[in-house]
């Protein structure tokens, strides 16, 4: 008999991937979930988000939000690390002037 989950649960599964990036197989092996499921659920979520668009254009697609968050996080950390970079090679070639 196969496993039944909560909406809760496969939201948070979707979540974890679509909004947090993580990887299928990092979910799958901390969750105990099949690839093919995780897939799956986000496959439908994706469908969910697009219906709900075409049914009300003002309605922003919540997956398609999910996705550019992900995207703007991983854009900020890679700024955050130029940043500090940029401080320490600031802070060598002020050492060097002295």
């Amino acid at each position: 008999m196969p496993q039944s989950y909560t909406p809760e649960f496969k939201e948070k599964i979707v979540r974890l991937r679509l909004e947090e990036g993580r990887t299928i197989h990092s979910i799958t092996i901390e969750y105990d979930i099949s690839k093919e499921t995780i897939r799956r659920w986000c496959n439908e979520f994706n469908k969910e988000c697009q219906a709900k668009s075409l049914q009300n254009p003002s309605c922003a697609n919540e997956a398609e939000i999910m996705k550019e968050n992900l995207r703007l996080r991983r854009e900020l950390e890679e700024k955050e690390k130029e940043i500090l970079f940029l401080k320490k090679a600031a802070a060598f070639f002020a050492k060097e002037i002295d």
